[in-house]
């Protein structure tokens, strides 16, 4: 079973997706075709979205699922139009939390994604800048990192680094466990003032090797046989110096993120 989903919002989208992608992980067996339908400020924009998911429920013949953050209620009604399933991701809070706090919602569009804190926003560009020059061991001066993440290449290190720097404002970095780091089987003397920051990353060997032969077909690098076998050491690695460790195969970016802070105490919210 196919079914079509339309993001559709007044700002970038990217609260509806995101939303969206979390629920519709809830349902097995269903093959979702996903659109982002962003910046439906205004009726001719409305009116241009409902008539694109209009086609898409006829050529298919089955009915469309909006996910919708459009916050002018006439913009919805246009949407609506289509004949899709609307869901609108604000409607069942505004009703209580307009009770609860005794005011009336501004409607402002974009507010979520706005630059309302320079504070907020000037620490996360440092952190994200701080991810780049600390990225793959580049610079090891480590004093100023609040995460410091450990593992092979290819494990999901920068990735990792750069989500938890834009989206919390955290100054990570990450070394690359070398074949001399794996073969002495000991923490590297550079790493050691800086153990109560360190997280590991591994990951499965077939899923590595994948990533590796991508990036270097045919290697030695990329064989099955030495993905195996650094794994292992920097999983002994891990265990001996007693560094928590996650395992990156099935989890998402953000839940890796959300782990490490987690288990590295750092209490930090989502800008």
């Amino acid at each position: 079973m196919r079914r079509t989903i339309f993001y559709v919002s007044d700002g970038t989208g990217i609260t509806a997706e995101t939303i969206g992608h979390s629920v519709l992980t809830q349902f097995d067996g269903i093959a979702f075709d996903t659109f982002r339908i962003p910046f439906v400020d205004d009726e001719e924009k409305a009116h241009g979205a409902a008539a694109r998911i209009r086609n898409a429920y006829a050529a298919s013949g089955v009915r469309p699922i909006v996910v919708n953050t459009v916050v002018d209620p006439q913009l919805g009604e246009i949407l609506a139009t289509s004949g899709a399933l609307m869901l609108d991701v604000f409607a069942p809070f505004i009703a209580p939390l307009e009770a609860e706090l005794g005011t009336k919602r501004s409607r402002r569009v974009g507010k979520a994604h706005g630059l309302t804190d320079f504070a907020e926003y000037e620490a996360r560009i440092n952190a994200t800048n701080y991810a780049l020059t600390h990225d793959d061991g580049v610079d090891v001066n480590y004093s100023d990192a609040e995460v410091i993440l450990v593992g092979v290449s290819r494990v999901g290190k920068t990735p990792t680094c750069l989500y938890m720097a834009l989206h919390y404002g955290v100054k990570a970095a990450n070394y690359p466990l070398t074949e001399d780091d794996l073969d002495k089987l000991e923490l590297p003397r550079r790493l050691l003032p800086y153990k109560p920051r360190l997280y590991g990353l591994t990951i499965d060997a077939d899923r590595l090797a994948q990533v590796r032969q991508a990036r270097k077909p045919g290697s030695r690098y990329a064989r099955i046989e030495q993905c195996r076998h650094e794994l292992a050491l920097a999983d002994k690695l891990f265990r001996r110096e007693n560094i928590p460790a996650l395992n990156t195969t099935h989890t998402s970016i953000e839940e890796i993120a959300s782990k490490i802070l987690a288990a590295l105490g750092i209490e930090k919210h989502m800008f």
